[in-house]
């Protein structure tokens, strides 16, 4: 499909030279290279998503920007992988910035929803409802120079986890400790625990959505230098205590799907996992580790300082931009009286684990 400038191709199609020149704009950009904002996690979204698109804006026959996005049934579009994707955005040579609504035409969409847009965006910044931030752990100076921030920061929570590591490995067996495990069998592991921790919480159990595990499948064995799946496990004796999947790029590790088994909570693997995966990110050359958005006590103490990431939707006239509106924007704004409000999101937070509690009974 062509309309115009723009070329509008499906995830898979397209050539090695447009692929080349994505990496290249990505590597020109200032933002963080964030492993979502890679062609190789569009094209595996398109293998579990059908209605994932790439548009290409061309300037004469040099294609100069990339947009991935999926669009629904009743043409509303949306970031590629959103409910997931940890970072989201258009890929454009710098100063280059097509008209939206030129783009949503060619792209035959009335909207676009983000929740994850990275900062930098000026395309879609101004269509932003919401801000939030992203927590991240800078490990660029090695991973020595982070637990000295730690000790200084937060010497008791460093030297509480450090004691629970020592312990898990006296009472349960010697620790063991690897960044980039190939085993499926501690793939399904993790994919298991994080299930039964979305149940637990009242949480939506994202691996119970076939897409959404293929997805995850395909990219633990994907290789590309920007785009690696990495599953990373904690080991006592042979047993594996907390395990973690995520993407990660020369620079950056985007931390996806943490879990531990609750049967050893007491000695906070997961904390424990963390602390080694930045000591083996940082030994590998990588200087960020992105802990994702969104809230939680093991972000807050681990983290060494925030990014933004920003929520909203563009949006063109007529139905379609009414039913995403219709669709979306009420419960976002409930979600966001909620969040700004600490006692009641603590209620609501007790509510879902007691639903939770009642569905297991």
């Amino acid at each position: 499909m062509n309309s115009g400038r723009i070329r509008v191709a499906r995830a898979g199609e397209l050539g090695e030279g447009e692929r080349e020149r994505w990496r290249a704009l990505r590597a020109a950009s200032v933002a963080p290279r964030n492993p979502f904002m890679e062609p190789e996690f569009t094209e595996a979204v398109g293998l579990v998503r059908p209605q994932a698109r790439i548009a290409v804006v061309y300037e004469g026959l040099e294609p100069a920007g990339f947009l991935p996005y999926e669009r629904g049934l009743l043409g509303q579009g949306r970031a590629i992988g959103l409910g997931v994707s940890d970072a989201q955005g258009a890929i454009l040579r710098p100063g280059l910035e097509p008209a939206t609504d030129e783009l949503l035409r060619a792209c035959a969409v009335s909207s676009f929803a983000f929740d994850n847009l990275e900062a930098g965006q000026r395309l879609f910044l101004r269509y932003a409802a919401e801000r939030h931030a992203t927590y991240v752990i800078d490990v660029e100076k090695g991973y020595e120079t982070y637990e000295s921030v730690l000790r200084e920061r937060s010497p008791k929570f460093l030297k509480t986890t450090l004691a629970k590591e020592r312990r898990l490995g006296r009472q349960v067996g010697a620790l063991r400790f690897v960044f980039d495990e190939r085993d499926p069998a501690a793939l399904r592991t993790l994919m298991g625990w994080k299930s039964a921790q979305y149940r637990r919480t009242g949480r939506r159990d994202r691996f119970a959505q076939e897409w959404i595990t293929r997805l995850v499948g395909h990219l633990a064995r994907t290789r590309a230098p920007e785009c690696s799946g990495t599953l990373s496990v904690l080991y006592a004796g042979e047993r594996p205590v907390a395990a973690h999947f995520g993407l990660r790029s020369a620079s950056v590790l985007a931390c996806w799907f943490p879990a531990y088994d609750p049967q050893f909570a007491k000695y906070s693997p997961g904390l424990v996992l963390h602390l080694r995966m930045a000591g083996a990110a940082a030994a590998e050359g990588i200087g960020t580790l992105d802990l994702g958005r969104g809230a939680a006590e093991y972000k807050d103490a681990l983290k060494t300082g925030e990014l933004p990431v920003y929520e909203g939707a563009v949006n063109r006239p007529g139905v379609g931009a009414a039913l995403h509106w219709l669709s979306r924007e009420p419960a976002r704004r409930a979600h966001g009286f909620v969040r700004g409000r600490p006692r009641l999101a603590s209620l609501a937070v007790r509510t879902l684990r007691g639903a939770a509690r009642l569905r297991r009974a």
